[in-house]
């Protein structure tokens, strides 16, 4: 069994984090949120031609390990757009035998069609650009349904400004494809998926936060010397790495589930989902205050990682409804 990650997938985190080091610093993550937008046109592009987002077609000869491995670099950045939701798009049309929806297929792998869930109420990122919406029917089964006529997007005001919400209603007119109908095995494997990104986009803002916070400690100096040489901010730093790097392994353990078909993957993806984004939150909170005075401006930035981590906990179940699944598919 092999515990580490290959020298391709290394190269796939180190080919996403040098282009999002390029197209989304710190900077340009300011004027996005500052301009009230959601979506960022350039840096959707650097990462399309990177060809991540076929990664869970069939014939790509990679898995939602690798996916993950994606998803954790683009919560690293903060990064914008629906990354996670092109993601399961591109393997719910690879895997339904709905001819009408395939046909969207190339333009999300190329990125030309953006997709966004709309799996979890009507509050849905990135809807304002999303040409695709893969949402649920209203009986329990997946529909894609095409932007325009029948889309009904309200602006509000989202707490994750690097990846806002609007509010989405689909009316009978708007066009809309079935890929699958309830009790189809695809429905709960395509949300598994998307819970174990997810878990992974925390598993990157936490990496980050964590990261920085010791940076910090390093450089920031009072009564003569690095603040990080004093015993209280030292165990701070310590609860943090030590609350980050053993979480890696769930999320590892979810995505090779999912791709193994093992049994226990639905229980893997939910506690994974769960018990990450309580970390998340955990960590951004610890950051900040690690960070003092500064970790509050909104110059510094902190706070998009704090509120993405608040975005990541209620999408798709909060931990306690997770918790609660994974102990019903357990028996307990």
């Amino acid at each position: 069994m092999r515990f580490h990650l290959t020298e391709e997938q290394v190269a796939i985190q180190d080919a996403v984090r040098g282009t999002l080091a390029d197209a989304w610093p710190m900077e340009r993550l300011h004027k996005f949120a500052d301009a009230g937008d959601d979506f960022d046109a350039d840096c959707w592009s650097a990462l399309s031609q990177l060809g991540l987002f076929g990664i869970l077609a069939p014939d790509s000869g990679m898995g939602l390990v690798d996916a993950a491995l994606v998803s954790e670099v683009v919560g690293e950045a903060a990064a914008p757009g629906p990354v996670i939701a092109q993601l399961i798009a591109v393997a719910a049309l690879s895997a339904t035998a709905n001819e009408a929806a395939k046909a969207h297929l190339e333009a999300l792998l190329s990125g030309e069609a953006i997709a966004t869930l709309a799996l979890d109420g009507d509050l849905v990122q990135c809807a304002r650009a999303a040409t695709l919406f893969l949402a649920d029917d209203g009986a329990g089964g997946l529909r894609l349904v095409e932007a325009g006529e029948g889309v009904t997007i309200e602006t509000v005001t989202a707490t994750d400004r690097s990846r806002p919400v609007s509010r989405v209603a689909f009316s009978a007119s708007a066009t809309s494809h079935a890929l699958f109908a309830a009790g189809d095995p695809q429905v709960a494997r395509l949300r598994d998926a998307a819970l174990v990104l997810i878990a992974a986009d925390a598993l990157g803002g936490a990496q980050h936060c964590t990261d920085v916070s010791v940076a910090y400690a390093k450089e920031r100096t009072q009564f003569g010397q690095p603040i990080g040489r004093f015993q209280g901010l030292k165990h701070q730093l310590a609860h943090m790495a030590l609350d980050v790097e053993p979480a890696r392994a769930q999320v590892w353990y979810a995505a090779y589930a999912w791709d193994a078909g093992l049994p226990d993957s639905p229980r893997a993806a939910a506690m994974a989902k769960a018990h990450l984004c309580e970390v998340y939150t955990r960590t951004t909170r610890a950051a900040i205050a690690a960070h003092g005075g500064i970790g509050y401006t909104w110059e510094y930035g902190l706070n998009y990682w704090f509120r993405r981590s608040v975005q990541d906990r209620a999408w798709l179940g909060s931990p306690s409804v997770l918790r609660a699944r994974a102990a019903e598919l357990a028996g307990w």
